[in-house]
């Protein structure tokens, strides 16, 4: 993983972590559930957005590679993560298009 990635990963980490403490905060403080709900639906989408940047460097170093390797056991295995890539999009529920910035 290339030191840009790692700084953004980590810069949008800190940012979860503020905003989990925000949460705990509105918790202790008993504010309004639907207040609530919307912070906790914030950090679920700084998550995704977690797992975008993963994705992405994922397919331009790791996937890249393996599909113009001449070794055909190389491409399967890309297909493959491309497969459980896709199987874990659709256990989590996120079969929708929602894309995340």
């Amino acid at each position: 993983m290339n030191e840009d990635i790692k700084k953004r990963l980590s810069h949008r980490i800190k940012i979860i972590a503020g905003q989990v403490n925000g949460l705990e905060k509105m918790i202790d403080d008993e504010r309004y559930c639907l207040d609530i709900i919307g912070q906790s639906l914030a950090i679920q989408k700084s998550l995704a957005s977690i797992n975008k940047v993963l994705l992405e460097n994922h397919v331009r170093t790791h996937l890249r590679h393996q599909l113009s390797s001449e070794n055909e056991a190389d491409v399967e295995r890309a297909v493959q993560e491309m497969v459980k890539l896709y199987e874990l999009n659709l256990k989590n529920g996120n079969a929708s298009n929602n894309e995340v910035e």
